[in-house]
């Protein structure tokens, strides 16, 4: 099953008068880039909760946001932590001293540090069953998100799908006038080589003919629908593969489509043919855009 890599999931719990929320939004990215906005009170687990969404999702830019809210009938007990507001104010007056500044240190200074007033649920020592509710609520986010990448993932598939039995129309049309024209070649070679015999030159009507058969070969692209379609057969199987790392598999059978048409492209002889390819080109490179998308 595909998996997209753009999505947003999302998670609750209040615990304590506490709501605590959970928010992860997913982009596409080449890799695995997962950023971490938490509450200062739990950026000690900063690392923790890496490696809980990196454990789920193999690639995609995914944002993880942490907040804590009060609710609205629970009333909020602010306290001041002195320790910081004597490091401010002692930041402060190195500043004021240094800068050569007469006028002291005020408090209207220090009240630009809202790092000096916590809420109960903002003291360190609450920290402790504060991560033990996110670390239940955050999986739950996460598998929100991988819901809805993997139903978006599903809409592309579909979509990917149709393009594929539009292109494999487009080959057994080809297949069709690849017949009628590497005949057409061959008996124009003929000609060719007829009218070399009649006229009074020397020359070995052997290694002429043999040219001609050569000739014939190197304009057959029998071969190449033939790899094209295995192509084909191998990445609607890589559709429906559960493994991970489907969307790098899925880009390398496109590339290989993609060599297979530019081959028969400069191969073919045929206007109508070269026709063909070039909306087949065109098929590929919208699937080829679609995939950048894909995990």
């Amino acid at each position: 099953m595909l998996e997209s890599m753009t999505g947003y999931g999302s998670a609750e719990r209040v615990e304590n008068g506490v709501r605590i929320l959970a928010e992860l939004r997913s982009v596409n990215n080449r890799f695995a880039e997962i950023g971490v906005k938490l509450p200062r009170q739990l950026s000690a687990y900063e690392l923790e909760v890496r490696d809980l969404v990196r454990s789920r999702f193999q690639r995609g830019k995914i944002s993880v946001f942490i907040q804590l809210q009060a609710e609205r009938d629970q009333s909020i007990s602010v306290v001041v932590n002195s320790a910081k507001v004597k490091a401010y104010r002692d930041l402060l007056e190195t500043v004021r001293v240094e800068a050569g500044i007469a006028a002291p240190v005020s408090l209207e200074h220090l009240l630009k540090f809202s790092e000096i007033f916590d809420t109960e649920t903002g003291r360190e020592e609450n920290s402790g069953w504060l991560w033990s509710v996110v670390r239940d609520v955050l999986p739950e986010a996460a598998d929100a998100l991988k819901a809805m990448r993997r139903r978006e993932g599903e809409e592309l598939s579909q979509d990917f799908e149709a393009r594929m039995a539009g292109i494999e129309a487009t080959l057994v049309a080809i297949r069709r006038l690849a017949a009628d024209n590497l005949e057409q070649i061959r008996n124009r070679l003929a000609v060719k080589v007829e009218g070399i015999a009649g006229r009074d030159i020397a020359y070995n009507r052997e290694r002429l003919e043999m040219e001609l058969v050569l000739a014939a070969d190197r304009l057959d692209i029998t071969e190449e629908l033939t790899r094209f379609a295995s192509h084909n057969k191998f990445f609607l199987e890589e559709l429906h593969n559960s493994e991970s790392g489907t969307g790098r598999k899925l880009n390398f059978l496109l590339q290989e489509q993609l060599r297979e048409a530019n081959t028969i492209a400069s191969k073919s002889q045929s206007a109508e043919i070269s026709q063909q390819i070039v909306h087949i080109k065109e098929e590929l490179e919208k699937i080829r855009e679609q995939l950048q998308n894909i995990e």
